[in-house]
């Protein structure tokens, strides 16, 4: 019986290493493709534990566990050209899910690196014809999500074909590159500019003709004023030479010795200025008499009459006239 133990823990041992290369446990969110000398046998979608042929190390039957879940697929600073011509730097990324494993396996070696390359390169392709037909506002606008929808129908044909399935595609980043940021900035500086000088212009306008039409009231009300001015300076005159008039018509005398008197107050003004007058003029001649006639003048002496001449007084003067003298 004791020479029996070796041999029956070597058979029990086999017997568990077989039992065990048997087994193969699928988790949730996993999937397992049975494959037999290279070909698929068999697939496993639901979470359990199954059971194959042992000895994998002979060929007989692998196991090649693949994600069932949904996955996601980066795509960074993909270089693209829109209808203007100008180029964009876009961020995107898929989500997806391995649908098919047998294609997956058959198109890929069931290899998800693999399967993301080639994906990356049809995913360039689809948002290099998306935004190729539309402008750079498109993509800021409500207009997005129409595009990504559309990038993820163009996408899924191919996807297909790698036993792929594509749930959603999205754009995460749509920017300018550095050159076009700063060719947009230039633009955007001009017509700021343009924008800022046709509303200097306007300014100026505007101002030229509210300055034309206040030039215009100023001389209106200038105007205005300047003839109610004459106006009343004629009304004045009128009443002043009625009242000088009026006056001259009562006393002319007074009204001589008054003005006379308004001539010595403004010559006589010490004003600096010399006059030469003689005492006998016109002007002065209210200082030698209160009524402003001249003085009569003395009558020369008569000569004596030669003899048998008849005798008599010649006047040798006539006696001055009352002088009337405009007022000076």
């Amino acid at each position: 019986m004791a020479n029996r133990l070796p041999f029956i823990a070597v058979i029990g041992a086999v017997i568990l290493f077989l039992v065990y290369s048997s087994i193969f446990v699928v988790n949730a969110g996993q999937q397992a493709i049975v494959l037999r000398f290279g070909e698929i046998v068999d697939v496993k979608t639901e979470p359990g534990i199954y059971f194959k042929a042992p000895f994998p190390f002979f060929e007989a039957d692998n196991v090649q566990i693949i994600e069932s879940r949904i996955l996601r697929f980066d795509l960074d600073d993909i270089r693209v050209q829109v209808s203007g011509g100008k180029f964009y730097e876009v961020d995107a990324f898929v989500a997806y899910r391995i649908s098919d494993a047998r294609t997956f396996r058959q198109a890929v070696s069931g290899s998800i690196s693999q399967a993301e390359a080639r994906l990356r390169t049809r995913l360039d392709a689809a948002l290099r014809r998306v935004y190729g037909v539309r402008g750079f506002e498109s993509a800021l606008s409500e207009e997005r999500a129409s595009m990504m929808r559309e990038v993820r129908d163009q996408l899924r044909p191919d996807a297909t074909s790698l036993g792929l399935e594509i749930e959603d595609v999205r754009i995460r980043r749509t920017d300018l590159t550095a050159e076009v940021s700063q060719q947009t900035y230039d633009r955007m500086k001009a017509e700021r500019l343009a924008e800022a000088e046709r509303l200097r212009a306007r300014g100026r306008e505007a101002a030229q003709r509210i300055r034309a039409r206040a030039d215009r009231e100023v001389v209106e009300i200038v105007a205005e004023a300047r003839k109610e001015s004459e106006i009343l300076r004629g009304e004045g005159e009128a009443q002043r030479n009625s009242i000088f008039a009026e006056a001259f018509q009562r006393d002319p005398g007074f009204f001589e010795f008054y003005r006379s008197m308004i001539a010595y107050s403004n010559a006589l003004l010490g004003t600096g200025t010399t006059m030469i007058l003689s005492p006998d003029s016109d002007f002065f001649r209210y200082f030698q008499s209160s009524t402003g006639n001249q003085p009569a003048a003395s009558a020369p002496p008569v000569a004596p009459a030669p003899s048998g001449t008849a005798t008599g007084a010649v006047q040798g003067a006539v006696p001055a006239q009352p002088e009337t003298t405009a007022n000076p």
